[in-house]
Parts: C-alpha cells; sequence; structure tokens
C-alpha cells in the first residue's frame, strides 16, 4: 500500500466514523430511542429528545458575546473544511493512472483497449529477464491518451548500468511501443544496485 492510499484510507475511515457518530445520535434522538427502551445517556450528553437542538438560546447567547468576530470565523473555517474537502474529492476523482490504454493510438469504432496493469507487468516481466536485472518495477501513469512509464531495475552488483538502459529501451519499451501502436512511451527509469554482503577472505 502506498502512503497516498494509507492517508486517504485514513482520512475515508476518520470521515465515515464521524458521520457514523453524527447520524447515530440524530437517530436515537429523533426517534426518542432512549425513552423508549429505558436506556440512560451520560450526563451532558447532547440530543437526547426530539425536541432537543444541537445549540440552545443559552449557548448561542454565550457564544455571541464572545464578539463580532466569532460567527465570521466559524463561517470562514466551515468553508475552509468545505472547500479542502471538496479538492480532496476532486484529487480523488483525477485518476493519475489510466484504467486502460487503445491499442493502435486512436481508438476505431470496434478498438481494443490494454489494461494498464497488463502493460505494466508485461514490461516488468521481460526487464526482469534482461542481463544484469535483478529485480524491476514498472508503474504506468498519466492520461490514457499520454500515458508514462515508470521503470525501477535493481541490478546487480557486476551489471553496466548503461548496457542495462540500453537493453530497456530496445527490448521491453521498445515492444510496448509497438504493442499499443504509440510512436513513444515517456519513461522515467531509475536504477539501483541491489544490496550484497561483502565477501570475506581466509
Amino acid at each position: 500500500m502506498t502512503q497516498r492510499s494509507a492517508l486517504n484510507r485514513s482520512l475515508l475511515a476518520l470521515a465515515g466514523l464521524v458521520l457514523l457518530g453524527g447520524g447515530l445520535l440524530v437517530l436515537f434522538a429523533g426517534l426518542d430511542l432512549y425513552r423508549r427502551h429505558h436506556l440512560t445517556p451520560p450526563t451532558g450528553w447532547p440530543l437526547i429528545t426530539p425536541d432537543d437542538v444541537l445549540l440552545g438560546s443559552a449557548d448561542r447567547a454565550r457564544w455571541s458575546s464572545q464578539g463580532w468576530w466569532w460567527w465570521p470565523a466559524v463561517l470562514a473555517a466551515l468553508v475552509l473544511a468545505a472547500t479542502l474537502a471538496l479538492g480532496w474529492l476532486l484529487a480523488q476523482l483525477s485518476r493519475r493512472r489510466p484504467g486502460a490504454l487503445s491499442v493502435g493510438g486512436k481508438p476505431p469504432q470496434e478498438g481494443v483497449e490494454l489494461r494498464a496493469r497488463a502493460l505494466s507487468d508485461a514490461i516488468a516481466s521481460e526487464a526482469g529477464a534482461l542481463p544484469g536485472v535483478e529485480h524491476a518495477a514498472v508503474r504506468i501513469t498519466g492520461r490514457p491518451a499520454h500515458p508514462r512509464a515508470r521503470v525501477k531495475l535493481t541490478l546487480t552488483a557486476a551489471a553496466a548500468p548503461g548496457a542495462a538502459l540500453g537493453a530497456l529501451c530496445e527490448g521491453p519499451l521498445n515492444t510496448a511501443r509497438r504493442s499499443t501502436g504509440r510512436p513513444e512511451l515517456p519513461t522515467e527509469v531509475r536504477l539501483q544496485i541491489a544490496h550484497h554482503k561483502p565477501h570475506r577472505a581466509e
């Protein structure tokens, strides 16, 4: 799980718990479940009966006496929270990773689509079999009309980075371009050397 996915799931879980708690609070008060089932809520518990309100007259008067800046500050905070929530929602809707790529450039009426995950797995499998490559990881990003590839190669200690990069371009990436019918596939390649234990000489 990536850091972004973990953050998104944590925010969704937190928002879900807050909304669930607020909904149950309003539901219990609206249906008068405390009285019907002889339940005793904690002291100071809000919204106990259907006639209760979240902010009574005394509370509104007390908060209003804080000064002229109080309610504008509350409204500004609510607007800011709503704006951040909307921006976060739009960021989730904008897909940074294409779900499918059209094969052959612009798709005809009966075009064929290739899943981005399948293409990344194919490139990684072919790149992992190159000489001097110990492990390969590929991710397809960008929009479906303009995909990009991010390749991470873990090389063996005896591998030549230049030779591995040339083999990657002439092999897996060239195959990916030909298979999708694209004249080019912008690619970002990161090379690293596999960790190895030092040899002991006796």
